[in-house]
């Protein structure tokens, strides 16, 4: 069985409020997944989505195809700098806390990362487009990316 996801995140005003929307599909299967945050950036919800996504699938070892508009997330898993940056604790990288999520259960599966253009009629990329705006514009309900809101406080001289 193969596993088709798309994935898209948005933040506004990067920093800002953030969302990423999911599509999973495999046969007749489809699921639908969004969640907003209050204070992150646009590569985090790209990364976060990914990393969801991988969290859906119950068995190990899945084939799974993901298709991303995301350079940054599709290059440094295609490209294997992932695994250079883990090798030196992702000393002057950022995101290094959902890097390490993604590893954990980016082993679990045979995955294939495919890089779409973004806002280019894909149908996936579009639909996933409108679940992460619509998660980030959603006043209510938004989650809070703890570990992103910290760094920023420590950067700011408030911790």
């Amino acid at each position: 069985m193969v596993i088709d996801i798309y994935t898209d995140g948005s933040a506004r005003g990067n920093p800002g409020n953030g969302g990423y929307g999911i599509v999973l599909t495999s046969g007749n299967f489809r699921k639908e997944l969004s969640a907003g945050y209050r204070l992150t950036t646009n590569n985090r919800m790209e990364l976060l989505a990914v990393i969801v996504a991988l969290q859906q699938l119950k068995k190990p070892n899945m084939q799974v195809n993901i298709y991303t508009d995301s350079k940054y997330v599709c290059d440094a898993i295609e490209k294997k700098w992932v695994f250079g940056w883990k090798q030196k604790n992702f000393a002057g990288k950022k995101n290094g806390d959902l890097w390490n999520e993604f590893l954990k259960i980016y082993a679990q599966h045979q995955v294939k990362m495919h890089w779409v253009k973004g806002h280019a009629g894909h149908p996936g990329n579009e639909r996933c487009d409108v679940l992460a705006t619509e998660a980030a514009d959603n006043k209510t309900n938004l989650l809070i990316d703890v570990v992103y809101e910290q760094l920023q406080k420590s950067e700011n001289g408030l911790l």
